[in-house]
């Protein structure tokens, strides 16, 4: 396993936003997350990544403990994430954007980069690189002298992958990632999140949009109300009581499309 998350709970005043959650993630596989507007999901993700501290419970992250860890020490471990709403730097490039996932991982400190020392360029034209090679792989390399905020939507949400996927994580996970694409860049969507998981990393997304999730999940978990009502396959998901109760009027109709 390559997540283990215990009885996590969050609790804003006296609400419980998530209460108790409790699951494994299988190495190498693409997990999501579901359920209607709010039934906690988001607020999973930023307890897991460390936006939010817990109120109570654990996440081990290959088998350490990382509950209380702040957002940069949690990236460092080899956790990374995009957010449902687009954070690009709009005044940077789409090369500089992704550069600065591979800073992350940058072994010079900020004395060697203020004197420009030969060792500081060589790593430079290393991040460079690696980030070309990220652009390539999200298929937005011919963007990388183009200013983020000039990205057509889609290929700014490529563009946060890609900055996310720079890190060089082992599990990375996708806040919403096909909200408010088109039919034709959902499934391009698709096809690269699965390109993803064929790397050899876990990617774990939340998801309203039923056909890119039973499209492209190994595994299903459900959340209502704070609370996981359920987990399993794609097919076991679809045909689930509770879940289908827990759609009722909302998206029944895509859940089982």
């Amino acid at each position: 396993m390559i997540l283990e998350v215990r009885d996590l709970t969050k609790i804003f005043g006296g609400l419980k936003a998530i209460e108790e959650i409790s699951f494994k993630v299988k190495r190498g596989i693409i997990l999501s997350i579901i359920g209607p507007n709010g039934a906690g999901k988001t607020t999973l993700f930023n307890c897991l990544t460390g936006v939010l501290p817990s109120t109570k419970g654990h996440v081990l992250f290959e088998d350490e403990d990382i509950t209380q860890r702040r957002p940069y020490e949690i990236t460092e471990k080899g956790i990374a994430r995009t957010f449902q709403n687009i954070r690009v730097f709009n005044s940077m490039t789409v090369l500089e954007n992704v550069m600065i996932g591979q800073h992350s991982r940058s072994r010079e400190g900020l004395l060697t980069a203020v004197l420009g020392t030969k060792k500081f360029q060589r790593e430079e034209d290393e991040i460079r690189s690696k980030a070309l090679e990220y652009l390539e792989f999200t298929g937005i390399q011919d963007y990388a002298a183009t200013l983020a905020e000039n990205l057509p939507y889609g290929d700014q949400k490529r563009l946060e992958i890609a900055r996310a996927l720079a890190t060089e994580p082992e599990l990375l996970l996708l806040d919403e990632p096909a909200a408010g694409m088109n039919p034709q860049e959902t499934m391009a969507l698709m096809e690269l999140i699965k390109k993803i998981r064929e790397w050899g990393k876990t990617v774990i997304i939340i998801e309203h949009d039923m056909k890119v999730v039973m499209g492209i999940s190994d595994w299903i978990i459900v959340l209502d109300h704070g609370v996981k009502i359920a987990e399993g396959t794609p097919n076991e998901i679809q045909n689930n009581p509770y879940v289908i109760e827990a759609y009722l009027g909302k998206e029944e109709v895509d859940l089982l499309s």
